[in-house]
């Protein structure tokens, strides 16, 4: 063996299976790679839905059969065991041979869980599970949960000043963050299935909600709008993207749903709560679509929503560095906290810059 260890092998994988960010959902992001004798011999990852997994694509680059059957495969998720959209890759790894594989997680999808681990290991192979464990969950989170809840991971994303201000009293909001933090939210659509926001957001600054500082794919916009108050030339309606409106039954049924309908909008009518639109009702819906990542990018109502409903898995807050005082507009609308006790509770992850800004990811403890 070489200096590479287990884990960096491992952390290869992971640089593969973000390759195919954005084109494989709902699928998971999956890396591979075969060592031998101490040298990556073999790469591959997951490139598009319903095309070859990563297993596949790391075999097939090797091509000499003596070599992989003196390999070790790596892989950041357990190879699967059913016919899906295509065949088993425990199998394939079973008729090519190989006597090792190294996996980062199990695969929580109810065909697979445990069972693609069980048939190498039945056949002898030597399984080595767990390796980096926490950071291939992470980076498939929004498929675990999707596999273990049925609902998407539904990921919060601020823009605020030190002191929690997303916009000034006058409502103005552009731009508190710099062109960086800017940037990377492009980023993060690209990386989501859909973007979800209020009729208010969308009223303030007629956001168009599409990818435009990064090469991807636009998420679908999501639009939450009990009166469909918006009018129809607004830019979330473009066509750039594909937009989904959720409003009340009884607005769904209304002539400015039927204009929405003409112009290529769909509308969904869904029930009420005593907060409003009922979201997790719009969250079953989304999942039933195959959306299982979606981003928030709401303003303080949406987000309080979606707190109190306890609906939000991850925040991710872009700090700028300034303050705009008691004047300026909260990131929540009140959350009915009366006590310490009663707050949302948070599990930091490191904090990363982009230019000036901080940007702080922080999980929701349940």
């Amino acid at each position: 063996m070489h200096h590479e260890s287990h884990e960096w092998y491992m952390n290869r994988c992971f640089e593969l299976a973000l390759q195919g960010s954005g084109m494989v959902s709902p699928n998971p992001m999956v890396g591979s790679v075969i060592v031998h004798n101490g040298e990556i011999v073999g790469e591959g990852y997951h490139e598009r839905f319903g095309g070859p997994h990563a297993e596949v694509h790391a075999i097939a680059s090797v091509g000499n059969a003596e070599v992989l059957q003196n390999s070790t495969l790596y892989v950041n998720l357990e190879p699967c065991s059913h016919f899906g959209k295509t065949p088993p890759c425990a199998d394939l790894i079973l008729a090519k041979r190989i006597p090792r594989v190294v996996i980062g997680c199990r695969d929580p999808h109810e065909k697979v869980a445990g069972k693609g681990i069980e048939r190498l290991t039945a056949a002898g192979v030597q399984v080595t599970e767990g390796v980096l464990m926490p950071e291939a969950l992470k980076l498939n989170e929004a498929f675990i949960k999707s596999c273990t809840v049925g609902l998407p991971f539904v990921t919060l994303k601020l823009a605020q000043t030190l002191d929690g201000k997303i916009a000034t009293a006058g409502g103005a909001s552009r731009w508190i963050t710099g062109e960086e933090s800017r940037t990377q939210v492009h980023r993060l659509r690209c990386n989501c299935d859909a973007v979800v926001v209020g009729e208010a957001t969308v009223q303030a600054d007629d956001s168009e909600l599409t990818v435009r500082h990064c090469a991807g794919r636009n998420p679908l916009r999501v639009l939450l709008d009990r009166r469909l108050s918006l009018f129809a030339d607004a830019r979330i309606f473009s066509t750039e993207a594909a937009t989904l409106v959720f409003t009340t039954r009884a607005s769904s049924c209304s002539v400015k749903a039927e204009q929405l309908r003409k112009r290529g909008v769909e509308v969904i009518g869904v029930d009420e709560d005593a907060t409003g639109l009922d979201l997790k009702r719009i969250l079953q819906e989304l999942h039933r679509r195959g959306i299982i990542s979606l981003l928030v990018e709401g303003g303080s109502r949406l987000s309080a929503s979606f707190l109190g409903a306890a609906l939000v898995d991850k925040l991710l807050v872009f700090i700028a560095p300034r303050l705009f005082g008691g004047d300026g507009l909260s990131a929540f609308a009140p959350l009915g906290v009366e006590l310490p006790d009663q707050a949302v509770q948070l599990r930091f992850q490191p904090p990363v810059f982009f230019g000036r800004d901080l940007l702080l990811e922080a999980y929701v403890v349940s």
